[in-house]
């Protein structure tokens, strides 16, 4: 089988992660890689035999690719992602996946016409520990859901601050599109999606355009009801740590990239579960991948985007689609601040 054609837009801490992943991959030749930066090209052309372009649009006219990866800003996401897509070209967009909703709907509505897979990069759904827990909730361990909180905490913005991408609204969006978005995409796939929003905080902690911590009132279509407490000025966290709590009427789940914990009222042995709590690690659950950056995770997806492309199919994991309801409740999220 002749090699997928990849190309990468953006050469970020994240646009260099994925081409760390994609490079060595077994089925994908990276032919292409786009930034502004000319540091960074200068570093593909002195050691790889990798295109290196400064403009997306005379890469993808050029390169004849199979895939892209865009990992930019995200204000840049839907012009990007829109002429690739038009293009015929296969496409992996990091989250958040776009500041307006309109946006959205038209790269969804664009991917589905012409059949092209898509995937956006919420990573979380591919860590062991949280597909365990999305397992327990659907087998009723813990018996009908009654509350939940959604939690990420982490040091991004610990200072003073207001000089780069990530601080601006218009191009990063805050804590509320780039932290917290990862829960609440979590919550959908996990518990239920969110449908009303009450008593949002957005509090500005250092940065001087944009919240650095969001907390709120979500209401689930179930009509379940829980928190969502996020913040990504908390130097407590050497790194982002995100996490679930589900509370029901037969006990109580903690779930994070690392562990799940589960306590019970009462023994369960059809799942070898003791009445009190059980502690499962994530070397129990981890997916195993070829080349391990990070985390299994960040390679799992990009495995995941590849097979769809090579098997022809449109996986149901993180879809342009689910994304974009994601997109939703920031956007619900948002007016509820305002209100």
């Amino acid at each position: 089988m002749m090699k997928l054609r990849g190309g990468i837009i953006g050469l970020g801490k994240m646009g260099l992660s994925h081409a760390a992943i994609v490079g060595p991959h077994p089925d994908v030749e990276l032919a292409a890689v786009c930034d502004t930066s000319s540091l960074i090209l200068d570093a593909f052309r002195k050691f790889s035999d990798v295109a290196c372009h400064t403009d997306y649009k005379k890469m993808i006219d050029s390169e004849k690719l199979d895939f892209v990866i865009v990992a930019t800003p995200t204000r840049f996401h839907y012009p990007i992602v829109k002429y690739a897509l038009e293009k015929g070209i296969h496409t992996f967009c990091e989250k958040p996946f776009s500041l307006s909703i309109s946006e959205g709907e038209d790269l969804v509505r664009i991917a589905g016409e012409r059949s092209l897979v898509n995937q956006v990069g919420y990573h979380n759904h591919f860590i062991g520990t949280f597909i365990e827990l999305k397992r327990c909730v659907r087998e009723n361990i813990i018996g009908e859901l009654v509350h939940f909180t959604g939690e990420a905490y982490g040091p991004v913005v610990t200072k003073e601050k207001g000089g780069t991408w990530r601080s601006n609204p218009e191009e990063g969006g805050g804590c509320l599109f780039d932290y917290a978005s990862h829960v609440l995409n979590l919550i959908q796939e996990i518990v239920g999606n969110p449908v009303s929003v009450k008593g949002t905080l957005r509090k500005k902690i250092y940065s001087r355009d944009v919240d650095d911590a969001v907390y709120s009132m979500l209401t689930l279509d179930s009509g379940l009801t829980g928190i969502l407490s996020v913040n990504w000025s908390d130097e407590t966290y050497r790194k982002m740590s995100t996490s679930l709590t589900l509370f029901g009427k037969k006990g109580k789940i903690i779930c994070d990239a690392t562990e799940i914990k589960i306590y019970l009222k009462e023994a369960n042995p059809k799942e070898n579960l003791e009445k009190g709590w059980t502690i499962k690690y994530i070397t129990e659950f981890a997916i195993p991948v070829n080349f391990y950056l990070r985390g299994e995770e960040y390679s799992a997806q990009i495995d995941n985007f590849i097979s769809c492309i090579i098997n022809k199919k449109q996986s149901d994991v993180n879809t342009f689609s689910q994304a974009l309801n994601t997109d939703r409740v920031i956007d619900l999220i948002i007016a509820d601040s305002k209100s």
